[in-house]
C-alpha cells in the first residue's frame, strides 16, 4: 500500500469572500501562512516522511507545499494536473454573482447537468484528470508515503474514488478545511480512506479564524442544497 496525504492549501482572501478561485493565481493570505507554517510543524513532530512532494502549480498550493517541504527537507515538484476545477468565467464571481449573470447555466447544473462550469471543465473531466495524475505517481512510489498539496475539489474527487461514490462529489463532500490532512492507503486494486479533513494543528491554538475559514470556494449548485 501506498500513504497519500492529501493536503488543502492555507487560506486566501477571496476564501474569505467566498469568491471562486479555479485557475486564478491567488496567493495565500498572512492567515493562510500561518496555517501552512503550523501544518509543516505538525508533520516534522509527528515524525512523518515523505518520499516526494507533489503541488499543484497554483501559488497557493505551491506556497503551501513549500512551507511543508523546508520543514521536512523535501523538495517540492509542481504537477499542474492537481490544480482545482476549472470555473471558467465565473472566477473571481460569488454564488450571489453567478446566480445573477449565469442563472440558466446555474439552474441547469443544479437540476444535475454536468454542464463545464463557466465555460471551463465539467465535473467528470475534472475528476479524470485528477485521478489519472496521483494514480500516474502513485505507481512510481509503491510502497512510500507522498504528499499531495493541492485544492478542496480535488480532494473531494480522490475521496469520491476511494469511496466509489458517483455523485455530487461538491454536495457530498463538504468542509474541506485550509491545511487540513486527509490521508488515503492505494493498493493496486483498493483505495481506502484513513482520515478526512484532520485540522488538530489548528484547533490546539485556539485560534478561532485559524479554524474558521470557509470550506472552499464557494459550492457547487446541487440537487442536494
Amino acid at each position: 500500500m501506498t500513504t497519500v496525504y492529501l493536503i488543502r492549501h492555507g487560506e486566501t482572501d477571496w476564501n474569505l469572500q467566498k469568491r471562486w478561485q479555479g485557475h486564478t493565481d491567488i496567493p495565500l493570505n498572512e492567515i493562510g501562512y500561518r496555517q501552512a507554517r503550523l501544518l509543516a510543524q505538525r508533520l516534522v513532530h509527528e515524525g512523518v516522511t515523505f518520499s516526494a512532494i507533489y503541488s499543484s502549480d497554483l501559488a497557493r498550493a505551491y506556497q503551501t507545499a513549500w512551507e511543508i517541504g523546508a520543514a521536512l527537507r523535501v523538495p517540492v515538484q509542481l504537477l499542474p494536473a492537481l490544480r482545482e476545477l476549472d470555473v471558467g468565467s465565473w472566477s473571481g464571481l460569488t454564488n450571489e454573482e453567478i446566480r445573477d449573470r449565469f442563472a440558466d447555466e446555474w439552474e441547469q447544473i443544479a437540476q444535475g447537468q454536468d454542464l463545464p462550469r463557466g465555460g471551463g471543465e465539467t465535473i467528470a473531466r475534472f475528476q479524470q484528470r485528477v485521478v489519472t495524475a496521483v494514480e500516474a505517481m502513485v505507481a512510481q512510489h509503491r510502497g512510500h508515503t507522498l504528499a499531495f498539496v493541492t485544492h478542496g475539489g480535488c480532494i473531494r474527487a480522490l475521496l469520491a474514488r476511494a469511496e466509489n461514490f458517483h455523485g455530487s462529489i461538491f454536495g457530498h463532500y463538504r468542509g474541506i478545511g485550509n491545511t487540513s490532512v486527509t490521508i488515503l492507503e492505494i493498493g493496486y486494486k483498493h483505495w481506502r480512506v484513513k482520515l478526512v479533513n484532520d485540522m488538530s494543528h489548528l484547533e490546539v491554538t485556539h485560534e478561532t479564524e485559524l479554524v474558521s475559514t470557509p470550506p472552499d470556494d464557494a459550492e457547487l449548485p446541487t440537487q442536494e442544497q
